[in-house]
């Protein structure tokens, strides 16, 4: 965890659209039938580029 800061991830708004997986530069996360997970939070670097990217706003970084 960096500076407090948690990977937080909304499954009722997530629409499994991938965009979050395809720009992970960790190659963390991963889809299933509820939707999006962090396969490995150890390797989280929490740069933010899922948050950027998911246009229905379910994932994001929260203090």
């Amino acid at each position: 965890m960096v500076l407090g800061k948690e990977l937080v991830i909304q499954k009722s708004w997530c629409k499994k659209c991938g965009i979050c997986v395809e720009f992970c530069p960790k190659n963390i996360l991963d889809l299933d039938e509820e939707g999006v997970y962090v396969k490995s939070k150890e390797e989280c670097i929490l740069c933010g580029l899922c948050e950027l990217r998911c246009p229905d706003y379910a994932i994001y970084l929260e203090k």
